[in-house]
């Protein structure tokens, strides 16, 4: 597939088609694809060794857990200014920039002596999220804003690839060589994004976009408007159930089930091959069904799937593979709801689309921390898996809730006019 718009923006020449490894066009879509999963590697590579690590520094896993959801928090206040930098420089440099700074502390985290400077350098490694947003933001620049869902959905379908092997590859390599393995598989990936990158993405931003200080003021104008908020909540609670997932799933695998890393790290890609087909469904049928249509059906799927979870459970039903088994279901659903959601954000004031993009995407990632905290805060041998099954059920409950608001919202302005 070839990423390309027959229009550029109003008032330019029309874009170039893209050819792979020529950077005077825009990026492949393996390119974006690969900017994106980076990102979802770092975030998924290491979990089958989270429990090992906590042993190996001599800290709590709680302590430990907070390379999750604190890699969360700072990842959610990059995206504050990430989209207006690459506004303002240009999308190519700035994902150069990150790339680099993601491979040295990376190179940092597989040096740490101890869990403060470990922490410190994963911190850093946050940078690597403009891969992600910088990827979406590429789409809206080349493709009409009627196809972005659509466009959307095909990229993180591919994307979706990366978390269901990598905790597989994570796995391996820490029974094969320790948990240092996996950083440095993230290293040398990094590096092999990073050249990429530089061969082959093409800069795309019109010049037209807003600076930090203009995306700021138009804040207020976003955070009053019903819409924005139902669609932002709706994906911070669909996303959140699966940060939750991953911040007690180590905890839940090889604590409670007493699996392995490897064996950790396959049930880790069960969620991972439900999203997978959720994006495929939404890159082919958001146009036709409407996005408010497909991010409520994902939401229930999820909740069908964290519900039958958390019966099967108090009925005494505690086994590994059904419990992962069924994060499938969350995993469809979030493939329906996510690019839905997102679409529907950027779309509430189309001229503020770059706002809309960061500030929604701190609401996600921030509400995806402090649920991931709470999982690694609550869970015990005592409680078993429990917690987690709650909170990603009620989660799953509310992003519904908050679709269906949208959808009232419209239906109460459509009558109105």
């Amino acid at each position: 597939m070839t990423l390309a718009s027959p229009l550029g923006p109003a008032g330019t020449p029309p874009r170039p088609a893209s050819r792979f490894l020529d950077p005077a066009t825009p990026p492949h879509i393996a390119t974006l694809i690969l900017l994106a999963g980076i990102s979802a590697l770092n975030m998924s590579i290491f979990l089958p060794s989270l429990q090992g690590m906590a042993d190996h520094f001599g800290a709590d896993y709680a302590v430990m857990q907070f390379a999750v959801s604190g890699y969360l928090a700072a990842t959610a206040l990059l995206q504050l200014v990430i989209g207006p930098l690459s506004d303002q420089f240009g999308r190519r440099p700035v994902v150069l920039g990150a790339l680099a700074i993601f491979v040295l502390a990376t190179i940092g985290c597989l040096l740490a002596p101890n869990t403060g400077t470990f922490l410190a350098f994963r911190f850093l490694q946050s940078a690597v999220v403009a891969g992600m947003v910088l990827s979406r933001a590429v789409v809206r620049d080349i493709v009409p804003a009627a196809e972005s869902a659509s466009m959307i959905g095909y990229v993180t379908m591919g994307m979706s690839l990366v978390p269901m092997v990598g905790p597989m590859i994570g796995g391996a390599l820490d029974q094969l060589a320790g948990w240092r393995a996996s950083f440095t598989f993230l290293a040398l990936a990094g590096a092999g994004v990073l050249l990429l990158a530089w061969r082959d993405q093409g800069e795309t931003a019109t010049g037209m976009g807003r600076g930090l200080v203009a995306q700021i003021r138009a804040y207020p104008r976003l955070l009053t408007s019903q819409r924005f908020w139902g669609y932002s909540l709706c994906a911070a609670m669909g996303s959140g159930a699966f940060f939750a997932l991953l911040g007690g799933a180590s905890f839940v695998a090889q604590g409670v089930f007493g699996l392995s890393p490897l064996a950790t790290g396959i049930a880790l890609g069960a969620p991972a091959v439900g999203y997978m087909a959720g994006n495929g469904i939404s890159g082919r049928y958001a146009v036709r069904a409407g996005i408010d249509r497909l991010a409520l059906i994902g939401a229930a799927v999820s909740s069908f799937g964290m519900g039958l979870s958390l019966v099967l459970s108090l009925a005494g039903v505690d086994s590994a593979w059904v419990f992962f088994g069924l994060c499938t279901f969350l995993g469809l659903g979030n493939g329906l709801l996510m690019p839905n959601a997102i679409a529907g954000s950027l779309s509430v004031v189309p001229e503020l689309a770059g706002s809309a993009s960061g500030l929604g995407g701190t609401i996600m990632i921030g509400g995806g921390a402090v649920l991931s905290a709470l999982a690694g805060t609550w869970l015990t041998e005592e409680t078993g898996i429990l917690p987690l099954q709650v909170i990603m059920l009620v989660t799953s409950l509310l992003a519904g809730v908050a679709i269906l608001w949208v959808m009232a919202r419209a239906r109460a302005v459509a009558a109105r006019g």
